[in-house]
């Protein structure tokens, strides 16, 4: 089996991060460098997304096949038992793996699953928008900008924030990743349950207040009506994926969720 294309920084616990759908490990730099100081952190490309080829198996991968893979991928790397940090469908894995008691901690960041039926629609019709978006926009210079709007709707809360190699990088992984199609079906198709089985481990949901994606004013909401135990944090002026958009903010929430800095 290949292993998981990812890349380590820092020294201490281990800090494990997981990117959503479409993206790829490098969506956490600005905050992983800031964690780094204090945690050795692991940030990790899923099967059929940046750097990691697809599975064996194929890329029809669920949110418990993922988690299954990670905790393959944590005895392959010898990462025992570490903190992790989700972002979206990872934030959705995140909380599969803290279900299973794999994880010390679990942080996640707009996390899938807690959406009714028409928000899972919006999600995954939302998603398809974008991927067809950046399949038809010229490979250029000009691009920039109209890539950065899209990237508004679907990801950033404060787009020109982030470098325009970044934008340009992120739309292009979202539209070549192999295993984008399928996991618009399989890997949305989550819900979240169980929220006693998290009572035993440190839980925050952190939340974009300007993600549109996955609203927080409907889905932040019943994430903390399902996990009223949990620290639930509000992100001002971020979007869908804020590591970009305030990653100081970012790194404080992942290293105060993972026992504190």
């Amino acid at each position: 089996m290949t292993e998981l294309a990812h890349d380590r920084r820092g020294s201490g616990e281990p800090l494990v991060l997981v990117h959503g759908l479409g993206s790829r490990r490098q969506a956490w730099k600005p905050a992983m460098e800031l964690a780094a100081q204090a945690r050795e952190v692991i940030a990790v490309d899923l099967p059929g997304f940046g750097e990691s080829p697809p599975d064996a198996a194929g890329t029809r991968l669920t949110v418990s096949d993922h988690a299954d893979r990670l905790e393959r991928f944590f005895a392959e790397t010898g990462i025992e038992r570490p903190h992790i940090g989700g972002s979206s469908t990872g934030g959705g894995i995140a909380l599969e793996l803290g279900r299973r008691g794999a994880v010390r901690s679990v942080t996640a960041f707009s996390p899938i699953g807690f959406w009714g039926r028409p928000g899972q629609v919006w999600c995954r019709w939302s998603l398809r928008g974008g991927y067809e978006i950046a399949r038809r926009l010229p490979e250029d210079a000009q691009s920039i900008t109209a890539t950065r709007l899209s990237m508004f709707v679907f990801s950033f809360g404060r787009p020109f924030h982030a470098p325009a190699e970044e934008v340009m990088d992120a739309a292009a992984s979202a539209r070549d990743a192999p295993g984008f199609v399928d996991a618009l079906t399989y890997g949305l198709d989550y819900r979240f349950t169980e929220p006693g089985a998290l009572r035993e481990i440190p839980l925050t949901i952190a939340w974009g207040g300007r993600d549109v994606l996955l609203p927080a004013w409907t889905q932040a909401r019943r994430a903390r009506q399902l996990l009223p135990r949990a620290r639930h944090v509000r992100l001002p002026r971020c979007g869908h994926i804020p590591f970009y958009d305030d990653p100081k903010l970012c790194a404080r929430v992942l290293l105060e969720g993972s026992g504190g800095g």
